[in-house]
C-alpha cells in the first residue's frame, strides 16, 4: 500500500481501533494464479505486536483449498469520506480528495476443520455480533454438527502490518478545522468517525 510519510502509523493501537471500528475485512490470496477476495467478519486478537485474525469460510468458496503455504493480505476498511476544497481556507489553490483509515494485515495462514475449534470460532463471533441482544443466538446442539461441515476456519498469524490514516495531516490548521466542520455538519456516520479522527490527530499535531 502506498503510504506517504505524513499518513503513516506505526502505533499498533491504532489496528486495534480499526478492528473494533468494523471486523468486517477482505481476504485476498491466490486462487488459480489470479486475485481472489472474500469479505468476512474476523477475529481480531494482538498481544505485544503479535496480531492473529480468525475466521471461517463456506466450505463450498474455493478460496481455502489452496490457500496454505501463501502469503495472504487482509484489509480493514474503515471509516472514510469525500473532502471538498471548498472547505479549505484557499480552495483554488487546491483539490478534492478523499480521507480514509485503512490497514494491511499480511501473513500466513492455517486451516482449521476440527470441530471444537471450528466451533469455537463461530460461538465468539456470534457472541461479538449478538452482543446486547435480549435473547441472542445459540448453536444448537441438535444440527450444530451439520452446520461445522459447511463451513472450514483459518487462523491468520501477521508477519507485517501497514497502517494508514489519511486525515489532511499535510494541511494548515485552517483548512483541517474547515474540514472537522463540514463533515460533522453531515451527520452521517462515516463522515462523523473521520471528523473526529482529524479532531484527534490536529490535537496530536498541537
Amino acid at each position: 500500500m502506498y503510504i506517504p510519510p505524513h499518513f503513516l502509523e506505526t502505533d499498533l493501537t491504532r489496528l486495534d481501533w480499526l478492528a473494533a471500528h468494523d471486523s468486517f475485512g477482505t481476504l485476498i490470496s491466490l486462487v488459480q494464479s489470479a486475485p481472489f477476495a472474500t469479505h468476512l467478519p474476523v477475529l481480531y486478537s494482538r498481544e505485544e505486536r503479535q496480531v492473529t485474525l480468525r475466521g471461517h469460510w463456506a466450505r463450498a468458496n474455493p478460496q481455502w483449498r489452496c490457500i496454505e503455504g501463501q502469503r495472504v493480505l487482509f484489509i480493514f476498511h474503515g471509516p472514510h469520506a469525500y473532502i471538498s476544497p471548498r472547505w479549505y481556507a484557499e480552495p483554488s489553490r487546491n483539490v478534492p480528495t478523499w480521507d480514509y483509515a485503512t490497514a494491511h494485515v499480511y501473513g500466513s495462514i492455517q486451516l482449521i476443520e476440527e470441530p471444537q475449534p471450528l466451533e469455537a470460532i463461530v460461538t465468539a463471533l456470534a457472541d461479538q455480533y449478538e452482543r446486547g441482544a435480549s435473547a441472542p443466538w445459540r448453536m444448537a446442539e441438535s444440527y450444530g454438527t451439520a452446520l461445522l461441515r459447511g463451513i472450514v476456519g483459518f487462523s491468520l498469524v501477521a508477519d507485517s502490518i501497514e497502517i494508514k490514516f489519511k486525515l489532511n495531516q499535510n494541511h494548515v490548521k485552517e483548512n483541517v478545522s474547515g474540514t472537522i466542520a463540514a463533515l460533522a455538519a453531515q451527520g452521517k456516520e462515516d463522515a462523523t468517525a473521520i471528523a473526529e479522527l482529524m479532531q484527534a490527530a490536529l490535537r496530536r499535531r498541537e
